[in-house]
């Protein structure tokens, strides 16, 4: 009886080695790990198309708040992609990141300090980017985005520097890259503020693109004109930020939308050898710095749109593209639901925001400089661009209380702040069960969503300079510092 007990127990204990091997085994060979080991081994076919979009600020909450403003029976494209996956955003030195060194890490897989532009964080060592890698093996590349062009995010797929505010040295750096597809906002670094700023200025951008063989184009005839794979700076557009407008205040005045920018990038693009296309909603962002809701919505929709032009792509070519959907990083710590409502939500109240909150804050300091609008004539305008009426006691003296104090007169030559504007769209927001916890960025893990070949790669969590390795991995792209 003790023998067979013994031989029990070690069968027991056998079976339970056996169960460890085989869960080990399901671990190492499971589809992400072997879709980077036989892309590492030259066992599959390499994506000839690859498409990186940055939804620049977009949290899970930007998108589920996107989606449910949506119509009924509509979704998010990025949300149909089969592979979900995770990343954190934290920089080489700080929890909470810049959009420097969080693109930094998209671009090359490293981290780097905050407002750091491809560079190590010792300002010695030239990361090397995936665009820059893509165009070493043959591949056309396109860079595109909806803020300027120079700014942090697009600067970091061509081009390096220590700091992110040397715009019109990073502008520079557009021409020498070589790459084939600019598109989007215009260049910050070429306004004359900023070209007064640099210690090599080397003359105008347009100038230096067009010496470097780029046409540039300025609205959608120009860019429709455009024959394929002919290096091309396009913009149309663009506000004092250089940035294009947001969504929600775009017009059928012949703007560019982002995914008009894509579309045509993609036609340009398209070659026999390939291309990486990196495409941003940067104003995404921006919406979020400001807790304007409804305008991060339509923006986050607006960078959707762009997804799906590169979904058509896709489906004509399923077994040569990737696309990968994320973010830089978190902004404005933007919740669903809000103490006030409880458990309900009244996300349809956004619907009566008919601009965004910069554009309101335009007209606030229009009045400002007229000194003619009153309290009643305010307010009026606010039931007539958010739906926002019938105040409370408390709401009314907020309203009247930050009216008055914007109304101020200040010192000549500057502009007192608009506490109105923000006031506003807050009290919308309030009343729409919509939470801010900021007016900065966060330190929330932000998703990762992907199809195509080689995506299974981006399932789990992990952290941002794994999204560029698995990249470079699956589409056998040599890094190395330049």
């Amino acid at each position: 009886m003790k023998a067979y007990r013994q031989k029990e127990s070690l069968f027991r204990e056998l079976k339970i080695a056996l169960l460890l091997i085989v869960m080990v085994s399901a671990s190492a060979f499971c589809p992400k790990n072997q879709t980077l080991q036989a892309a590492a081994k030259g066992r599959v076919p390499l994506p000839r198309f690859i498409f990186l979009f940055i939804g620049d600020g977009m949290g899970p909450a930007q998108v589920k708040l996107s989606d449910a403003l949506l119509e009924s029976g509509h979704t998010l494209a990025m949300t149909s992609l089969p592979v979900l996956g995770m990343a954190t955003t934290h920089s080489a030195e700080r929890l909470i990141t810049d959009s420097g060194a969080a693109s930094t890490a998209l671009a090359t897989g490293s981290k780097t300090t905050i407002g750091t532009i491809s560079m190590a964080g010792n300002h010695l060592d030239t990361l090397r980017t995936v665009a820059e890698m893509a165009k070493a093996k043959g591949m056309k590349i396109g860079i595109v985005s909806s803020v300027g062009i120079d700014d942090a995010t697009p600067a970091c797929f061509y081009a390096h520097n220590a700091s992110r505010a040397n715009l019109y040295d990073i502008a520079v750096q557009m021409a020498s890259s070589g790459f084939d597809y600019f598109g989007g906002g215009y260049s910050l670094g070429n306004f004359p503020e900023n070209q007064a700023k640099s210690k090599t200025f080397k003359g105008d951008i347009s100038g230096l693109m067009q010496s470097a063989h780029y046409v540039i184009s300025r609205n959608k005839t120009e860019l429709a004109s455009i024959k394929p794979r002919v290096h091309c700076w396009a913009y149309s557009n663009y506000d004092s930020s250089g940035a294009l407008t947001f969504a929600m205040d775009r017009r059928n005045n012949g703007d560019i939308e982002l995914a008009e920018f894509t579309r045509e990038g993609i036609r340009l693009l398209d070659n026999a050898k390939g291309f990486f296309m990196m495409v941003e909603g940067g104003k995404i962002d921006w919406a979020c710095h400001a807790n304007d809701a409804a305008a991060t919505a339509h923006d986050v929709e607006a960078f959707d749109k762009a997804i799906k032009e590169a979904l058509a792509f896709y489906h004509r070519h399923p077994e040569e593209t990737l696309i990968v959907v994320t973010a830089d990083h978190e902004c404005g710590g933007l919740s669903i639901g809000n103490a006030a409502n409880g458990y309900e939500t009244h996300f349809d109240l956004l619907h009566h925001q008919k601009i965004s909150q910069q554009r309101f804050a335009e007209k606030v300091s229009k009045w400002k400089q007229q000194g003619t609008v009153t309290l009643p004539m305010a307010l009026d305008s606010v039931k007539v661009y958010f739906g926002l009426g019938d105040f409370n006691a408390g709401d009314r003296n907020t309203l009247q209380e930050t009216y008055l104090t914007t109304m101020k007169s200040t010192a000549p030559g500057k502009q007192g702040n608009d506490t109105f504007s923000p006031a506003v769209t807050s009290l919308l927001n309030q009343r729409a069960a919509i939470g801010w916890s900021s007016n900065a960025h966060t330190a929330v893990p932000v998703q990762v969503f992907a199809i195509g070949r080689g995506a299974e790669a981006f399932r789990g969590f992990y952290d941002n300079t794994d999204i560029a390795k698995k990249i470079m991995q699956i589409a056998r792209l040599k890094p190395s510092v330049k």
